[in-house]
């Protein structure tokens, strides 16, 4: 892949990771905040809960893929984007344009991720 079309990739992968992490930040900050000014009598503490939880996980799971876009400009700064990580087979450039972020090839991330699951 050219590595214009590379940088630009995945600097439009951090403007929206960045983005979504901003809303997720200020969500957990007014949920917060509000769940202190409750009284109690109109909160169903569970389920506050249960938002708040899913609310971290998610802003946890931006902060995987903001490390994620890191490592890809990484790799394109040392010339080494759209190369597998693992195998260094290079990665077609159709998955590179559906996943800026791939760092393996599909058969490579699918073992990857069934070795995780183990």
């Amino acid at each position: 892949m050219d590595e214009r079309r590379a940088i630009q990739l995945v600097a439009r992968e951090r403007a929206r990771v960045e983005s979504l992490l901003s809303q997720a930040s200020r969500e957990i900050r007014a949920d917060g905040s509000l769940g202190r000014q409750q009284t109690g009598e109109n909160e169903d503490a569970g389920s506050a809960l249960e938002a708040e939880s899913v609310d971290v996980a998610l802003e946890a799971g931006l902060r995987e893929q903001l490390a994620a876009v890191e490592r890809a400009e990484e790799r394109i700064a040392r010339g080494k984007y759209g190369i597998s990580v693992e195998s260094g087979l290079p990665i077609p450039d159709d998955r590179l344009e559906a996943e800026p972020l791939a760092e393996r090839t599909v058969q490579e991330q699918r073992d990857f991720e069934r070795r995780m699951t183990r």
